[in-house]
Formats: structure tokens, C-alpha cells, sequence
């Protein structure tokens, strides 16, 4: 073998064959291995054919095609399969190489593979990767984070497979160490749970409430794609009411309503909850799908209340627009949301991350890639301490507009049976954090009453705790006070 590899890849699935196929086109030689090795062997005598990838057919003869410091890619399913190819890999790679996660593995395994690769004197990154199969091939949105030694070895590869914005910036950067590639994947994810519950309630009151056809809505959402909402999702789904069966008829209610999830959702929900964060948009998506699985037991119900659902009287017209304005408004909250909570998690972990180059990780490749994120890394350009996205000047101005047509279709949603989870829960979550006064107090009194909880006062400084023997048979003990 004459000439070594700059990068071998492990997991010949389909976003491996193609994130192999764009480096192999940017000029990259590449070696690939996959355990079941007929995968390799059909791949470099397929479709790799005559290019500049190297199949291997064991782990030693992947190392041993590779230029030094050896960098491994593995694009394997998450979990216990992870750990058992690092433990394979270290006693064959020396100090100074680098491997890589590019799946989506939950961010704590990632902080503790980080920690125990660099303990064998190696380097680790951890990765995100979306884009799917398309982005894959032709330039995926990528989150590193891990071994920072290890970034300026994959820069030039990753940099050069990423996909681009407009002006040829790369979405690709160093996010920060340990797991933060893989948490802000995840909270990439959670975004793009939201964004495409968001935009199903949208298809659902037109269809329900509006009494709209597949080719009525293709024309809605392809108009929208003009607008503030032009994104990949909206794009996608404008194509997807436009595509028939073979009988003629929409191809997409043919499809059962029960929707699958592979826990990145979930994840984020979670690491919400341990940070405190009310990421009440993503989490209804979340549970919304867990919902949607429910179908038997939906069908039942529905015979067994024999539910009334109201007409829609207004004007048509205007409440397609309303539903626009709405997406708008709920998908800046989700955003908001998926931002405080990075922001939160970097304060945990001791990440430094810029809120503003990761909008621009996000402007291409990935599957929320959308016009609306060059707004956000504005926003943290013009400040890069903003506490919320809804505080910005510019978001600021453009919710204010949007709230009378959000009331609108959240109130028509109720008043006509239709569920709009995230439409209801982002309103919710703006509506409360625009009150100065929330009922909190009585919620604080309630848990002082029975379990001696104590409470803050509104004539005293903020830090001091009091305790009310509110039945006068209590004493003054009170219970260790416990924040989120």
C-alpha cells in the first residue's frame, strides 16, 4: 500500500458509505472497515470504486493503512457498541491519535469516554452529525466537542465535508470540551422534535379545522418557504402533500399516525428537568409522539365520547395567516428555550460556548436549517450575554406582532376540538414569562403549610427563608430548603 489514508472510517450504514463519499470527493483518502466485511467489499467494489478509499478487514489493517496521528471515525449505533470499539481500538492506536464519535451518543457517555480515552494518552471527540443521508454526502451540519488537542488534527477534514453558508463559512466548529458537541447535538434535536410538531399542528387545523386538502396545504407551505419560515422542514413538507400514490390520491394519509423516536427528544427533556429549565415546548413534542403511539386506545376513546367538534366560522383567509404567524411565534420560544438551556448546561459542565457560531453550525446541512437562525446569531453578535431570545430588539418587535394572531389560533384550536400542544404550551410559557406576578406564592404557602418548606417575602431581600405555623399546632422546624 503505497500511500496512506487521512482518516479511516468504521460503520459502513448509509450515513457511513456517505460521509466516506464526501471526503473521498474533497480530495481525502479514506479507509473504511465494518464488521460484517462483505459490506466493505460490495462498497469499494460498488459504488467506491476506482476512489481513493481503502477497504480493510479487520481493525489492525485499518490502523495500519493510516497516516499518523491516525484518526478513526466510527459511525456506529450508540450504546454499549461505542464502548466495545474503544476498548478494541486503544491497544492498536499510539499517544496522539484521535477517535471519533459521529453518532448520536447521549452527552454524559461522551464526557466519561473523553475522560477515559485521554487517560490512555489518546484524544476524543465526540461529534454530532446531522444532515441525514443528503447531508451526509454532500455536507452535513457537525457539533464537535472533546479533546480540544484534537481539533486542529480534524479541522481541515471536517471543515471540508461541512456544509457551507452563503459566504463559505463552514458549519463546523469547535464547540467546547468533553460532551459539548453531543449536548448541543441534542439540543439540536429536541429543537427539530419541536419544529416538526409545530409544523403537524399547523397541517392539522387545516385539515380539521379549516377543511383543507393535500393540495391546498402543498400551496400553503410553499408560499410560507417565501417567508420568515423558509427552512428545510417547511420545504420538505410542502413536497410531502404534494406527492400521490399510486391511486392518485395524497400518499401521506395513507401513512398510520403513530410516530416512532429514537430518544434524543427524551434526552433533552431530561437534561431540562436536571437543570431546571422550563423546555415546555420540546417536551410536549415529545410527549405528543408518545401520544400519537397510543393509537388503539385513541380510536376507542374517540368512539366512546363521541367528542362534539365545533366548525370553524371565521374568515379562511385570514386564519391561514393567523396559523402562520402562530408557527412563527411558538418556533422562536422553542428556540429561546433550546438556547437557555445550552446556556444553562455550560454554566454546569464549564463549557464556553458561543451561542452565536452555533446558530451558524445550524444555518446549513442540518435538518432545522432554516434563514431564521441567521437572526439568532445576530442577536448573540449584538450581545453575546442575552438571557433570552425574546429579549432581543429584533425578536422582541417580531413576537409583539405576532401575539394577536397566536391567541387566535390557539383559542379557535380549543374551540374546535383540535389538539395543539406546542402552539398551546409555547403561548403558555410566553405568557408566563411575561408576568411579574405568577401564582407561585400561593404554590409556596401550600408547601410551607404541609411540609414546612418556608417561603420568601416580598418585603425582605431576596435569600432570607421564613416559616409560618399556619394551623398553630405546628412547630417552627422547618425543612431543608431544596432548589432545582
Amino acid at each position: 500500500m503505497n500511500k496512506k489514508a487521512d482518516i479511516g472510517l468504521i460503520g459502513l450504514a448509509v450515513m457511513g458509505e456517505n460521509i466516506v463519499m464526501n471526503m473521498e470527493s474533497k480530495g481525502f483518502t479514506v479507509s473504511v472497515f465494518n464488521r460484517t466485511t462483505s459490506k466493505v467489499d460490495s462498497f469499494v467494489n460498488g459504488r467506491a470504486k476506482g476512489l481513493n478509499i481503502i477497504g480493510t478487514h479487520s481493525l489492525e489493517e485499518l490502523v495500519g493503512s493510516l497516516a499518523k496521528p491516525r484518526k478513526v471515525m466510527m459511525l456506529i449505533k450508540a450504546g454499549s457498541a461505542v464502548d466495545e470499539m474503544i476498548d478494541t481500538l486503544i491497544p492498536l492506536l499510539e499517544p496522539g491519535d484521535v477517535i471519533i464519535d459521529g453518532g448520536n451518543s447521549h452527552y454524559p457517555d461522551t464526557m466519561r469516554r473523553c475522560e477515559y480515552v485521554e487517560g490512555k494518552g489518546l484524544l476524543y471527540i465526540g461529534t454530532g452529525v446531522s444532515g441525514g443521508e443528503e447531508g451526509a454526502l454532500k455536507g452535513p451540519s457537525m457539533m464537535p466537542g472533546g479533546s480540544e488537542a484534537a481539533w486542529p488534527i480534524v479541522k481541515p477534514i471536517f471543515q471540508a465535508i461541512c456544509a457551507k453558508v452563503e459566504d463559505g463559512t463552514p458549519c463546523c466548529d469547535w464547540v467546547g470540551s468533553n460532551g459539548a458537541g453531543h449536548f448541543v447535538k441534542m439540543v439540536h434535536n429536541g429543537i427539530e422534535y419541536g419544529d416538526m410538531q409545530l409544523i403537524c399542528e399547523a397541517y392539522h387545523l387545516m385539515r380539521d379545522m379549516l377543511n383543507m386538502s393535500d393540495d391546498e396545504m402543498h400551496e400553503v407551505f410553499a408560499q410560507w418557504n417565501k417567508t420568515e419560515l423558509d427552512s428545510y422542514l417547511i420545504e420538505i413538507t410542502a413536497d410531502i402533500l404534494a406527492k400521490k400514490d399510486e391511486d392518485g390520491s395524497p400518499l401521506v394519509e395513507k401513512i398510520l399516525d403513530t410516530a416512532g423516536q429514537k430518544g434524543t427528544g427524551k434526552w433533552t427533556g431530561i437534561a431540562a428537568l436536571d437543570e431546571g429549565i422550563p423546555l415546555t415546548l420540546i417536551v410536549e413534542s415529545v410527549f405528543s409522539r408518545c401520544l400519537s403511539a397510543m393509537k388503539e386506545e385513541r380510536v376507542a376513546a374517540q368512539s366512546a365520547y363521541n367528542v362534539n367538534r365545533g366548525e370553524f366560522q371565521g374568515d379562511k383567509a385570514k386564519m391561514i395567516e393567523d396559523i402562520r404567524k402562530a408557527l412563527l411565534a411558538s418556533k422562536i420560544i422553542s428556540y429561546a428555550q433550546g438556547y437557555l438551556l445550552m446556556a444553562s448546561a455550560a454554566k454546569t459542565y464549564g463549557w464556553n460556548l458561543n451561542f452565536g457560531s452555533i446558530a451558524l453550525l445550524w444555518r446549513g446541512g442540518c435538518i432545522i436549517r432554516s434563514t431564521f437562525l441567521g437572526k439568532i446569531k445576530e442577536a448573540f453578535d449584538l450581545n453575546p450575554q442575552l438571557p433570552n431570545l425574546l429579549l432581543d430588539p429584533y425578536f422582541k418587535g417580531m413576537v409583539s406582532n405576532l401575539i394577536p394572531s397566536w391567541r387566535q389560533v390557539v383559542a379557535n384550536a380549543a374551540l374546535c376540538g383540535i389538539p395543539a400542544p406546542t402552539f398551546s404550551s409555547a403561548l403558555s410559557y410566553f405568557d408566563g414569562y411575561t408576568t411579574a406576578n405568577l401564582p407561585a406564592n400561593l404554590l409556596q404557602a401550600q408547601r410551607d403549610y404541609f411540609g414546612a418548606h418556608t417561603y420568601e417575602r416580598v418585603d425582605q431581600s431576596r435569600g432570607k427563608f421564613f416559616h409560618t405555623n399556619w394551623t398553630g399546632e405546628g412547630g417552627d422546624t422547618a425543612a431543608t430548603i431544596y432548589t432545582v
